[in-house]
């Protein structure tokens, strides 16, 4: 198995739960992470190693993420293991899956790239390299299956985790709020790039919002170290560091709960984002020649997920120069002070998590049992 960052950990660690049980002793390896390693998976590289986002920025990594992928490759071709499974990082796992699917090895890749958003050529590239594709949308059964590639809808596993109705309460006293705050989660993003890209904006949001109401409460989730030392050099490299905001170690879902708006890097967290049935303004900033590129690729007018699955602007999104201070804290500010926007918003994202709640760890884990010769029962 291959996961390349903490969402893909995630994901993974879903599936194995279901799986474990029915394969206790099978060796399960390749690059993952903490929850993943939860279940016996044991990670032969740092995950780490696969967290790059960005055209430009992939390729100055490149020759790493590619030796990797070659000594991975040329592991499990002598390995010849029962099945090889790639869990989202698409690029570095479909060119892997193709190789091993043509030398014999079942290949399988949980979560589908957004081909109905991005670059939908892809689907060629994807029939020859994956056996069974695992989706999380309802929608994509149907691409898949008018492609002839063998699909799996699994249900979104963070529908099961997140609570139909949260406890807002609970995850104030959590994180040492008052319970009667006007709270703002920050969701820059988690890898490097992203921080590199949407610190700036996003706080100076908070420094506007902070200077309309100063009570309001800025809660800030760091994935881990690294993400926190270099949030805190940009913060104070843009002189941004008398801003009043609340670093977390992780727990992203009680800042989320906590939360009366969310303002969140487009990607899976906006998802999660919905879950917890709060409103957000979604933004992404990213290297000005990814931009470029990018933008003329899609051919749809949404990119957050929750906008994607509704196929409409349910919330606001601010891209790459639209996602100024200004603009941010205006929408945000819109939501903050409107509590009937707030409540169609909390309706129309309970729909949403109905709609995507499945038994994802069994559903998963059965598509892996059929396509090893296993059954459930073993």
């Amino acid at each position: 198995m291959v996961a390349g960052e903490s969402s893909g950990d995630l994901l993974a660690s879903r599936l194995l739960s279901g799986l474990r049980p029915h394969i206790p002793d099978a060796l399960i390896h390749g690059i993952g992470g903490p929850r993943m390693a939860e279940y016996g998976f044991r990670s032969d590289w740092p995950m780490e190693k696969l967290s790059v986002r960005g055209l430009f920025e992939v390729l100055a990594h490149y020759r790493e993420i590619k030796g990797i992928q070659n000594s991975l490759r040329d592991q499990l071709l002598a390995e010849k293991p029962a099945a090889f499974i790639g869990v989202d990082a698409p690029d570095f796992n479909f060119g892997l899956e193709s190789q091993l699917k043509q030398a014999g090895i079942p290949t399988m890749h949980f979560i589908s790239p957004s081909i109905w958003a991005w670059r939908g050529g892809r689907i060629k590239k994807i029939a020859r390299a994956v056996s069974h594709m695992l989706v999380v949308f309802p929608f994509e059964e149907e691409i898949y299956r008018k492609a002839g590639i063998p699909v799996t809808y699994v249900g979104y596993p963070l529908a099961e985790v997140i609570p139909m109705a949260p406890d807002v309460t609970a995850a104030r006293l959590e994180l040492g709020l008052p319970p009667d705050a006007r709270v703002v989660a920050i969701l820059p993003g988690s890898r490097m790039s992203e921080l590199k890209y949407n610190t700036v904006a996003f706080i100076g949001t908070a420094r506007l919002l902070s200077q309309r109401d100063p009570s309001i409460r800025f809660v800030v989730p760091m994935a881990g170290d690294r993400q926190k030392a270099y949030f805190e050099e940009l913060v104070s490299k843009a002189g941004l560091a008398d801003v009043p905001v609340q670093l977390l170690a992780g727990r992203s879902h009680a800042a989320i709960a906590a939360a009366d708006s969310v303002l969140v890097a487009s990607g899976t967290a906006t998802l999660e984002v919905a879950l917890f049935k709060k409103p957000m303004v979604i933004a992404y900033k990213m290297m000005r020649a990814s931009w470029e590129i990018l933008r003329h690729m899609g051919y749809q007018p949404w990119v957050g997920l929750p906008n994607i699955l509704a196929r409409e602007f349910v919330v606001p999104e601010f891209l790459q120069n639209a996602a100024t201070p200004e603009a941010l804290a205006d929408a945000l500010w819109k939501q903050l002070e409107d509590p009937a926007l707030c409540a169609r918003l909390h309706e129309r994202f309970t729909e949403m998590h109905h709609a995507l709640l499945r038994d994802t760890a069994r559903e998963s884990a059965q598509a892996v049992l059929k396509l090893i010769g296993r059954t459930a029962d073993v």
